[in-house]
């Protein structure tokens, strides 16, 4: 069982892993490169161990202590108890849910083995997966969108994710937050280079949709009624939407019928609707 550690200095070197959490363009070099990810919240927490990321530490409140009793059982990392103005000044935000956590990132695994399902996730077994559905998010920049992608993912039986170079992180804390999770059951991993990666789609054999809104594209009805075995669903960055460049590499332009004088869905809600749609 680990112990419960009381901590009372701000900079105290042990908590080095949750300062600065508002700091976005510092926590984006900062977590990639030592290798952590901030888990907040109970269930977050929770859904982090059970998806087989290992913990680091955590960081309490007192009155959370027992809630997490069970975590804190079987935790081999030091458990950190400080109080909520301690907690406050460290992260740099109000941590109302009382809770966080540093959790061990692990290596990405290549895009052959996302699309082959080969143990892709932490507590996975080497073993081979059918992966027939993929989302493909092109250089989402806002955490919130990415982390509903990942969570409509989840839900809507999408197998694999990869991102582009200059995507958001997925485990970003807001990322993890908003997704509820879901980040942590997806398999997911990032393109080295984009769109020459496109090609790779083929070599798997999965057919490449384009969601986008050129007249020349067919609608996603018709994209799902020609029930492809393996399909790719490309969605862009919040603004423009797909390069011209991935334009060109996808086999079909699909776009998303609308009324109402509205031309397009932010990029989540795209993607819940595409999902669905193209669901088995």
């Amino acid at each position: 069982m680990a112990g419960l550690i009381t901590v009372e200095d701000p900079d105290d070197p042990r908590l080095h892993d949750y300062t600065g959490l508002t700091d976005v363009e510092l926590r984006r070099r900062r977590e990639p490169a030592e290798g952590l990810f901030i888990a907040e919240g109970e269930k977050v927490i929770r859904r982090a161990g059970e998806a087989g990321y290992a913990m680091r530490s955590m960081l309490l409140t007192a009155k959370w202590a027992d809630v997490m009793r069970d975590v804190i059982d079987r935790a081999e990392a030091p458990v950190y108890v400080v109080e909520p103005a301690l907690a406050e000044k460290v992260t740099g935000y109000h941590v109302h849910r009382g809770a966080l956590a540093s959790m061990q990132r692990t290596p990405l695994p290549t895009a052959a083995d996302v699309l082959r399902g080969v143990g892709t996730m932490p507590s996975s077994a080497p073993r081979e997966a059918a992966v027939r559905r993929v989302a493909v998010f092109e250089d989402l920049v806002d955490h919130a969108n990415l982390g509903a992608a990942f969570r409509n993912a989840a839900a809507l039986g999408v197998d694999a994710v990869l991102l582009t170079p200059r995507c958001a992180d997925p485990l970003y804390r807001r990322a993890v937050k908003v997704s509820m999770g879901a980040v942590f059951h997806v398999p997911w991993t990032r393109l080295t280079s984009w769109p020459q990666d496109a090609g790779i789609f083929r070599e798997h054999g999965f057919v490449t949709a384009a969601l986008c809104l050129d007249e020349k594209s067919i609608t996603l009805e018709e994209l799902a009624a020609r029930r492809h075995e393996k399909l790719v669903l490309m969605l862009g960055t919040e603004g423009d939407g797909l390069s011209a460049d991935a334009l060109r590499s996808a086999d079909e332009w699909v776009r998303i019928p609308m009324s109402g004088g509205v031309d397009s869905l932010n990029v989540a809600a795209a993607s819940a609707v595409a999902f669905y749609a193209t669901r088995p």
